[in-house]
């Protein structure tokens, strides 16, 4: 089973494609500093066949190709990327501030 990913911006979504049908999708929230991905669902006919975690992989990937941190809310791609941990490196980091004296 061949798996596309791709990014719909204009629906603020990465879309899963297999063989011509929407398999899944991630929802994000792009700003300028950060990607916030807030949730993802697979079809029920799809799910346990990897859709999922291609569609993790494809939008870490793609932040990371962007230079976007991303802020993972949704459970989904937390859990991913505490499995995969090749992906901790693109999670966003709250800048720490200084106490000035």
């Amino acid at each position: 089973m061949a798996i596309e990913v791709r990014d719909v911006p204009e629906q603020k979504h990465f879309e899963a494609v297999v063989d011509g049908t929407t398999a899944g999708k991630a929802v994000y929230i792009r700003t300028p500093d950060l990607i916030v991905f807030t949730h993802t669902e697979v079809e029920p006919a799809f799910e346990g066949r990897g859709v999922g975690s291609a569609l993790a992989r494809a939008a870490l990937d793609q932040a990371r190709a962007w230079e976007l941190p991303v802020l993972p809310l949704c459970p989904f791609v937390k859990g991913f990327i505490e499995r995969h941990r090749e992906y901790v490196d693109v999670v966003y980091r709250t800048p720490r501030t200084t106490a000035v004296d």
